[in-house]
């Protein structure tokens, strides 16, 4: 935990402190950002107040009093739930706004953790509570150099591994020297990228989804070796894959392509991909341009910029999920989202944090999606892996 930052940020947001709660480990946002162990046995409620300025404060139950002996700052007891509720108001005393892991109507739901009724107590002690979202952001979804560098080894070994993939298909659907050609299903595909990741020391979460026809409009298709499609010449295939490093703190890389099988694309073919490809240029565009001028730009702006191009196209109704998502050590990180379908997502890209710009249209036949990372530096944003231009040909 860095103190001093966090209590600068809290003055520079004009808040009074930072409330943290957690019981039977419903808030990992306040064990990561608190450097606390996500395995300690916690069966009590404690919590642990930042002031803007000043010494923290903890609360603890007397059975469990040494489960904030890693934070600085004095420490409370209590057993009964009066001395929890003096103990709270003790601890808040001459703080006015208090920053929580709260959302207004769950909006941002990523840091919605603190239940209602905890909120309602902290309210009737005279208590503002406001949603500690951008804070978490600064101090969850910031990126340190060792991050970036291993996100742009993740880059390199995945962009290598989707380009080999896409020929692997072809060298699997076509006649080998005896004039017979191999078969291939989508859950075979799965296999041989979960291998060649594996091979380059990468690790990941489910996946990756590989998918033909009518199951590339599945956003989240997930083939198995029980259920999965054949892949045949003239189908339309896509692949969303995603992976880190497999050390700590590591930052994922997460891409979607799609190609065709032994044909050129057909006319909606290729109406769908020009569509989502300006999508997501638009998307890139708004975030760089706004960066470049020095602009804060928050993730709704840039889903707004994808969505309009998709709309103006007379798609709309099938781009059904956000534009993009932050990634960290976690493929859906908990900085700001490119969000204006899902959530209303008035956080701020950030700089050093990294996020996915993904549009996709998913027509009942085939769905395309184009899905490209971004990095952030004061003054600059740019696509840390290759872009795609046109639907590959396999």
């Amino acid at each position: 935990m860095n103190l001093d930052a966090i209590q600068l940020a809290l003055r520079d947001a004009s808040l009074d402190g930072w409330l943290f709660y957690d019981h039977h480990h419903r808030d990992p946002i306040a064990a990561a950002i608190l450097g606390l162990d996500e395995k300690a046995h916690i069966t009590r409620r404690w919590y642990y107040f930042i002031p803007a300025v000043g010494d923290p404060r903890k609360l603890v139950h007397r059975i469990e009093q040494s489960r904030l002996d890693c934070l600085p700052g004095a420490r409370g007891l209590y057993s009964s739930w009066q001395e929890l509720h003096a103990g709270l108001q003790a601890m808040l005393a001459g703080a006015r706004r208090v920053a929580m892991q709260y959302s207004p109507d769950n909006d941002i739901m990523y840091v919605s953790m603190v239940d209602a009724g905890t909120v309602e107590f902290v309210r009737s002690l005279g208590k503002e509570v406001v949603s500690s979202a951008d804070l978490v952001s600064q101090f969850e979804a910031v990126l340190n150099e060792d991050q970036i560098d291993s996100h742009a080894a993740a880059q390199r070994a995945i962009d290598a591994i989707v380009a080999e993939a896409w020929k692997e298909i072809g060298r699997r659907l076509r006649p080998d020297n005896s004039g017979v050609a191999s078969g291939l299903s989508e859950y075979d595909m799965v296999v041989w990228l979960s291998e060649a990741m594996r091979r380059e020391g990468l690790v990941w979460e489910n996946g990756p989804d590989v998918s033909v026809n009518a199951n590339t409009s599945d956003s989240h298709y997930d083939a198995t070796a029980g259920h999965s499609a054949p892949i045949r010449e003239g189908d339309f295939v896509l692949i969303d894959i995603w992976g880190r490093l497999d050390k700590p703190r590591s930052v994922y890389y997460d891409i979607t392509w799609t190609g065709v099988v032994g044909r050129a694309p057909d006319e909606r073919e290729q109406l769908v991909f020009s569509t989502v490809r300006e999508a997501r240029d638009a998307a890139i565009a708004a975030v760089q341009s706004a960066f470049a001028a020095g602009r804060p730009i928050r993730g709704f702006e840039a889903d707004d910029a994808a969505r309009a191009v998709i709309r103006k196209a007379g798609f709309s109704e099938f781009f059904t999920h956000r534009t993009g998502h932050n990634i960290t050590h976690e493929i859906h990180g908990p900085g700001a989202h490119l969000d204006n379908l899902e959530t209303h997502d008035e956080r701020r890209l950030l700089p050093h944090t990294c996020f996915s710009i993904e549009p996709g249209v998913y027509l009942p036949e085939f769905g395309v999606r184009s899905e490209v990372n971004m990095l952030t530096a004061p003054g600059k944003a740019w696509v840390t892996g290759r872009i795609q231009q046109e639907l590959v040909k396999i």
